[in-house]
């Protein structure tokens, strides 16, 4: 059975959320969910969660899971105002704690967080299995951009979160805490390798040169003929050398510093303090 997948983009953080369902009435998952925030003010809204609860409940679909493929540095999940509207559990890769350790550490986290993945229902191993309806899934394990990153698989169709991007755009950064390129190297030609030309992969966000429309969708095939940084033939030694130089030119995400240390914490922000007032931590002189 292959799965019906919908796709909805936000344009302020050229991120791509999906809801995969077995079949109308049936059940379905939602993978990288976005929590509209203004930096310039700090609120956050749920629009583009509503929109998603929308079609969730146009369907008739009962919420089995909120995946999460990584702790996102470009947007704030909202995988907890999900789940308080439309129920289902919260998951990420196992390795999580490793990255909490290290936000933890640089926002001064208190005794209150524990990084140990808790604050999440689920931690995905490498292969693991689970049901959606009449749909199995599948987690696959793909660090190097972070080192906790999964990709999900249904069917004929892989979501593969900030492993790769659409051909023409290339591969994502190694250079966050804990990412490797050598390691992202592995991951992709693992997807790549492993899986029938005529695989579909989703990912998780489009940077469109010029004037081209925004896409989400591409194959396997397409990925090894035409990926600009690792279509076959680029070797591994070559990619670690162009995506260390690379990634050495790119800026920080405008939105790291708030989403992380929202996104370590399964959507949730921190506890209020005692004014009532919750805050997010700009550590100064730190990245």
């Amino acid at each position: 059975m292959q799965p019906d997948i919908q796709a909805f983009f936000d344009p302020v953080t050229w991120t791509v959320s999906y809801v995969v369902f077995d079949q109308p009435g049936g059940h379905c998952a939602i993978i990288d969910p976005v929590l509209d925030y203004d930096p310039k003010s700090g609120r956050t809204k749920h629009h583009s969660a509503d929109v998603l609860i929308k079609f969730v409940r146009s369907k008739r679909l009962t919420t089995d899971w909120i995946l999460e493929t990584h702790a996102h540095a470009d947007h704030l999940s909202s995988a907890h105002y999900l789940k308080q509207e439309l129920g289902g559990k919260t998951a990420i890769g196992s390795r999580i704690p490793g990255v909490q350790q290290v936000f933890k550490k640089l926002f001064n986290m208190g005794a209150d967080f524990q990084p140990d993945g808790s604050q999440f229902d689920h931690l995905f191993d490498d292969g693991d299995t689970f049901q959606l309806g009449e749909l199995e899934g599948k987690a696959i394990l793909v660090p190097g951009h972070t080192p906790a990153d999964l990709a999900y698989q249904f069917g004929d169709a892989i979501f593969i979160g900030d492993t790769m991007f659409m051909p023409d755009v290339g591969t994502a950064r190694a250079d966050f805490p804990g990412g490797d390129a050598r390691q992202l190297y592995h991951s992709i030609r693992k997807l790549l390798d492993n899986y029938p030309p005529e695989t579909r992969l989703f990912m998780c966000h489009d940077y469109p040169p010029g004037d081209r429309p925004v896409q989400w969708e591409s194959t396997v095939a397409d990925q090894r003929a035409d990926n600009i940084h690792v279509h076959d033939g680029i070797s591994e030694d070559a990619f670690v050398t162009m995506r260390t130089a690379r990634d050495a030119t790119l800026d920080v995400p405008m939105l790291i510093l708030p989403s992380v240390q929202v996104n370590v914490r399964a959507g949730q922000m921190p506890p209020a303090e005692d004014n009532g007032t919750v805050y997010l931590k700009i550590p100064i002189n730190q990245l």
